[in-house]
């Protein structure tokens, strides 16, 4: 997994986010074994506690879950990962809006650029 990190959040939110976005669109699929705490840490350059604090996070969610011994895997529950996935849409759509607006749109003239981009 590639890891992008930037100075504006906590490193373990922007691994959660990362880990649930790949998740969400199957790079991990529903079912699969994630990498140890250790393994993601020196992948992604940081501290075992940090990823740790992301992953519980995420089982806090429903979308990971633990078997004792065998480590931590993606929820078998497409309803929970579907319902995931529509939360962080809507969250995302009400930021652009959210966006268009401090520019002046509206939403009829959101939907007319998104007509135009749809189009091209």
């Amino acid at each position: 997994m590639e890891w992008h990190f930037r100075n504006d959040q906590p490193i373990y939110t922007q691994l959660t986010q990362q880990i649930t976005l790949a998740i969400l669109s199957g790079s991990i699929p529903s079912g699969g074994r994630l990498p140890t705490v250790r393994e993601l840490a020196a992948d992604a350059g940081v501290n075992p506690n940090t990823v740790q604090r992301a992953l519980a996070e995420l089982e806090g969610t429903g979308l990971l879950h633990t078997q004792r011994t065998a480590g931590r895997f993606v929820t078998e529950d497409t309803a929970v990962i579907q319902s995931a996935k529509e939360d962080l849409a809507r969250s995302r759509t009400r930021e652009y809006l959210e966006s268009m607006a401090q520019l002046g749109y509206d939403r009829q003239q959101v939907k007319a650029l998104l007509e135009e981009w749809k189009e091209e």
